[in-house]
């Protein structure tokens, strides 16, 4: 395993960095898989050709994804930059792998209905925002109360990826459910404060004078998990927000109760939510702004989805055949 000190030492450049949570744990992991791999061998101990035998191994023995083999190779490359300050020398094999051109999986708009019509409760809502709102997973996941505005009919979500703030839209469907969970939600907290918890986590340690907002209830999650945990370092109980996994569990049930022979997963929900605004004739630069694509090319992908481009291009087989005169 990895020293603990070069553990923590890439956690505090990538906390000066400002990387996401899930972006350090996931560059520790491969550090930590790195080191096992050479033998429990400091990095600083060996050459540079280690990194092209590692990520070899991965491609050839573990058969790992594109994206897969290009995260640890940027794991390793901010190791060495920015731990040990050594950064990598320029050798074949240490590159970025060739992502393959892959379509997104969308679902019809009857497929959608089916599989939300086979959930319930809180995974129901979680999913048809994930849908109606475009959300990606993480997103939905760690709403806070105060970036809903049901008035208004808009979602504000905070440092999605790329650390990009963006609005999207609250559909009309869901203002009266979301209404009744934040009630909920609401009565729930307080149950848990009167029981000396009730306290949420505050993103970027915002300091003393906002300390009392961690009851506050525009930070409660709007999705909360069932259960709390306790902070050693407040020395507090504290609720987290649900945990991924189980919308992505619910999304899987659901797919296969609805009959839905398509690969089903919760990122399918924005693929389609792009893809349906798309058809329904709305500008591609409006749709980009509410996905929170850094880049319009992204986001012509679903033209590709839609196989008819800006055009609205139709097969020559299904066109008529003009009459020949003679």
């Amino acid at each position: 395993m990895a020293p603990p000190r070069l553990l923590v030492s890439l956690r505090e450049r990538a906390a000066v960095r400002r990387f996401s949570p899930r972006t350090v744990e996931a560059y520790a992991r491969w550090v930590v898989a790195y080191v096992r791999f050479h033998g429990r061998r400091h990095p600083a101990e060996l050459p540079p050709s280690a990194v092209r035998d590692f990520l070899t191994h991965l491609a050839h023995e573990k058969g790992v994804a594109a994206s897969t083999q290009n995260q640890a190779l940027a794991a390793l490359q901010f190791l060495y930059r920015e731990v040990l300050e050594q950064p990598l020398p320029h050798l074949a094999g240490i590159a970025p792998a060739k992502r393959p051109h892959v379509l997104p999986n969308v679902l019809s708009r009857p497929a959608v209905a089916q599989v939300l019509g086979a959930m319930e409760g809180t995974c129901w809502l979680m999913a048809s925002l994930l849908y109606g709102a475009g959300l990606r997973l993480t997103e939905c996941c760690t709403l806070r109360v105060k970036d809903v505005d049901v008035d208004r009919g808009e979602i504000r979500v905070r440092r999605g990826k790329g650390g990009r703030d963006r609005v999207t839209m609250l559909p009309a469907a869901l203002v009266d459910p979301l209404r009744r969970h934040l009630a909920w939600v609401h009565t729930e907290m307080q149950r848990r404060a009167g029981r000396g918890g009730g306290y949420v986590a505050l993103p970027l340690a915002p300091g003393s004078k906002a300390m009392g907002a961690v009851r506050n209830r525009g930070w409660h999650w709007v999705f909360p998990a069932s259960r709390e945990y306790w902070d050693a370092e407040a020395r507090q109980r504290r609720t987290h927000h649900v945990h991924p996994t189980v919308l992505q569990r619910a999304v899987g049930v659901a797919a296969r109760r609805a009959g839905i022979t398509q690969r089903v997963g919760c990122h399918t929900f924005r693929h389609s939510f792009a893809t349906h605004l798309l058809e329904a004739g709305y500008d591609i630069r409006t749709v980009q702004e509410l996905l929170g694509h850094r880049d319009v090319s992204t986001t012509m992908l679903y033209t590709h989805v839609l196989n008819r481009g800006g055009l609205g291009v139709r097969s020559p087989l299904d066109q008529p055949v003009p009459e020949v005169r003679r």
